[in-house]
């Protein structure tokens, strides 16, 4: 895989490429509002319905009902709201959303997106156009996309195994009936400059056609070298709109050419409370002539509908997706020594120990980890996904059945390569040698060594899903619907390393597959879920639902399992994880349906997480079924219209996190035994402590008003206070004790709008993000790193209709 080529065009050539198609942009303003054409065509069951200024029905046809009439909480950001407030990528879309944070740095698929939804990771549930797209990478741009779908709480029965926090829905942009043509071009601050062309033509016969293209480039806003710099585009065809019989052919090529953020050093202890006093929030602790990360992302689909009446669909969907990304990182880790000669724990500036002990001078940094850390990834699906759709009665109940079977491939090839080496092989910077200090306050961020690629680990990964699923919502009359789903799947992953040789001479050789690392998991799976919605009025529901998740030791194909462990770690034959989720809410259309109101409670469980289990009678060391933890909270929100010039879209959420148990059976039974990591005084450390990365609070609001041909637009999000860690027992001085929790500050960020329409087909917007340049810190590694949140910029988008 090293020899594939990365090439990302320049983006001046991408600028004059798209500028030479046939074609317009998306808006980037929501003063232009969408025009009728751009609506829809009402015989394609599978798209979004959109009335006024909020979505009224999930895009998935695993949804028969309309949003106000399904029993779960789902937030859906439209592509007019992500244009108002300047949101170009998935990051920058969640960050608004309220109960989800990000992690720092790599997983176990590599750099990219690390998302925690309502207390737990997401990483592997984002779907797109409702089939699963669980590559790990940076999701930059959110051209194609006609919204995101926020579905909460365990949610395996509608998007497969996974889910218990619940899933991102992101739902592409599809040819339709009726020419639209727009066009945008954006310069700002940080070196930002973008222009998107969006084109449907239809030919009149029931043929479509769409094209999306974009280039964009900016520096990160706040930051010495970060940047951001792509080009895609996306071509669709669709054929006999408005016939019972329909296909539609969408592809999508987007590459991209960025730095990855790591950010600062950040301690919170009981010696450092945040980033180290004195370090500039832009500095760049790593190499930036050497760090990259470049994705190349192709993805096509087709999707067939036929009608068989006005009664009876169906829907197939089949896709083949490939993403590819390498990336050069050099995170921020080290030994840091302050001008006080010790380091931010309170340790002694030194590293390593005996002879190969490394004095660190006051006031600089010894970088170390993973520096030169090359990952070249591909991670590609094969995904297929049939819906049959009926509505009929039984009497005097009306049933609306979803009945569907979907078969998924996916492969996963990494190849880790360390690029700071000599020619031959071997480690220049081996201890007592080591890499060039760095100033802690003015770090030189060029690196100036020897660099040859070696590789160091190779790993091969498939994971094979098959599923078949059921859904009806039930119709007692006008007042009372009962929704039903259950789903089975038989999910098979496997993955298996290589020999890679370290021998004098033949350092980096591949040797072949390791079978005797080969690991694999095998489960199937049952989810469900059944919600009771009661309809007090035609335009509000009151509901309560009910469903499960169940996440195998295999969840992803860019995950392992491990086959034994003398320390209890071992989960390749563990039975599947199961979280519950349970909602009490109702929802309203109020001001003329024009303005959409929501709450809930809710309480979602993991019943049993895996834990080590040390018992010694654990011949295979298998993890044990014995944790669970445990978030409760409230949701609310609204989206619409207040009235014909004032729209809002807002939302709360609150979360009450707690472990309720992290040690197995056998460790509670018998406190200090070795590998249980508990004592007699504290049987279970984290008993009791919040879930990290979960804010109790947070919430989101953006508002525009039209005052003649002007817009006004004002956005803040607010992130309240989490925990970056977990306890667990120290000994000082013969005195065992729990660690200290920490957490985070919290924070508010603004953003404001102006938006003048010249006439109905040109107009300029003005875009500041992050108004008052708040300083925060997000996907932070606590003790490690955390990435500065962007500073103050600003943009100007003309945009031009035809």
């Amino acid at each position: 895989m090293i020899s594939r080529t990365y090439a990302v065009a320049p983006l001046a050539a991408a600028l004059a490429a798209a500028l030479s198609l046939p074609v317009a942009a998306e808006a980037q303003t929501g003063a232009v509002a969408a025009s009728a054409a751009m609506q829809k065509d009402p015989t394609q069951l599978d798209k979004v319905e959109v009335e006024g200024k909020f979505v009224t029905k999930a895009a998935s046809p695993k949804y028969t009902e309309a949003l106000n009439d399904t029993p779960q909480t789902i937030t859906v950001v439209s592509k007019e709201t992500m244009d108002q407030q300047g949101l170009l990528s998935l990051r920058d879309v969640l960050t608004n959303l309220p109960g989800i944070t990000f992690g720092a740095g790599e997983g176990g698929g590599g750099y990219g997106d690390s998302i925690n939804l309502r207390g737990f990771s997401a990483n592997s549930d984002i779907t797109t156009d409702g089939v699963r797209d669980s590559a790990q990478y940076t999701r930059t741009d959110t051209f194609n996309l006609e919204s995101l779908e926020l579905i909460n709480g365990a949610n395996s029965v509608y998007s497969g195994s996974g889910s218990v926090g619940g899933n991102i829905n992101l739902v592409s942009k599809q040819p339709h009936a009726g020419d639209a043509t727009a066009f945008t071009a954006g310069a700002g601050t940080d070196s930002y400059g973008r222009i998107t062309v969006d084109n449907n033509t239809d030919f009149g016969n029931g043929t479509a056609f769409r094209i999306n293209a974009m280039a964009h480039q900016n520096d990160v806003p706040g930051r010495d070298y970060e940047k951001f710099e792509r080009w895609g585009i996306a071509p669709s065809l669709a054929l006999g709109l408005g016939s019972d019989t329909r296909f539609t052919l969408n592809y999508l090529h987007q590459e991209d050419d960025n730095t990855p953020q790591y950010g600062v050093p950040y301690y919170r202890n009981a010696f450092n409370d945040g980033p180290l006093p004195g370090v500039d929030s832009s500095n760049y602790y790593g190499y930036h002539n050497v760090d990259k990360q470049d994705i190349t992302v192709d993805m096509l689909t087709g999707i067939f509908e036929h009608d068989f009446n006005d009664s009876l669909s169906l829907r197939s969907l089949a896709r083949f997706q490939k993403v590819d990304q390498l990336t050069i990182v050099d995170a921020t880790q080290g030994t840091w020594c302050l001008p006080s000669n010790t380091t931010p724990t309170g340790g002694a500036c030194v590293s390593g120990t005996g002879d190969n002990a490394i004095a660190v001078p006051p006031g600089q940094y010894l970088p170390s980890g993973p520096r030169g850390h090359m990952r070249d990834t591909s991670n590609a699906i094969a995904i297929s996904q049939t819906d049959l759709t009926a509505r009929f009665a039984t009497g005097t109940v009306e049933h609306a059945v979803v009945a569907g079977v979907s078969f998924s491939r996916e492969t996963f090839e990494l190849e880790t390569l360390n690029v700071f080496r000599n020619a031959d092989g071997t480690n220049p910077y081996t201890a007592p040698n080591h890499l060039p200090f760095m100033d802690i306050y003015n770090p030189d961020s060029r690196y100036t060594g020897p660099y040859n690629p070696i590789l160091v680990n190779k790993t091969d990964g498939t994971l094979t899903n098959q599923a078949v699923y059921v859904f009806d919502t039930l119709k007692f009359g006008e007042r009372w619907m009962l929704n039903l789903g259950a789903r089975y799947e038989h999910n098979e992953g496997d993955s298996v390393p290589y020999k890679i040789s370290t021998a004098t001479g033949s350092i980096g050789k591949n040797d072949g597959k390791d079978l005797a690392a080969y690991a694999e998991n095998t489960d199937n799976l049952f989810s469900y879920r059944a919600g009771l919605v009661y309809k007090p009025a035609d335009n509000g529901t009151v509901y309560l639902s009910y469903a499960n998740s169940k996440t195998p030791s295999k969840a992803s194909v860019n995950g392992t399992c491990t086959l034994t462990s003398a320390t209890g770690a071992a989960n390749c034959t563990v039975d599947p994880e199961e979280a519950v989720n349970i909602e009490l809410g109702t929802k309203w259309e109020v001001l003329d349906s024009r303005l959409a109101l929501t709450a809930a409670v809710f309480r979602n469980e993991r019943e049993n997480f895996r834990v080590a289990d040390p018992d010694p009678t654990n011949l295979t060391g298998e993890q044990a079924l014995d944790g669970r933890a445990r978030v409760q909270g409230v949701a609310l929100g609204a989206a619409g219209r207040i009235t014909r010039d004032w729209s809002v879209f807002a939302n709360y959420t609150y979360l009450d996190s707690e472990v309720l148990r992290s040690v197995s059976d056998f460790c509670l039974a018998n406190p200090g035994a070795a590998n249980c990591g508990n004592s007699a005084a504290f049987p279970d450390p984290q008993k009791g402590n919040p879930l990290t990365n979960t804010p109790k609070h947070s919430a989101s609001l953006w508002t525009t008003y039209a005052l003649g041909k002007w817009t006004f637009g004002y956005g803040a999000t607010y992130q309240g206070e989490f925990y970056l860690n977990n306890s667990f027992l120290a000994t000082t001085g013969g005195v065992t004790s729990q660690t200290a929790l920490y957490k985070t500050p919290d924070y508010w960020t603004h953003r404001a709008m102006v938006a003048y329409d010249f006439n109905r087909n040109f107009a300029l917007q003005l875009n500041v993000s992050n108004l008052l340049d708040e300083e925060y810190y997000l996907r932070i590694r606590n003790n490690g790193w955390a990435t500065p949140g962007e500073a103050r910029a600003a943009t100007l988008t003309a945009t031009y209709r035809f």
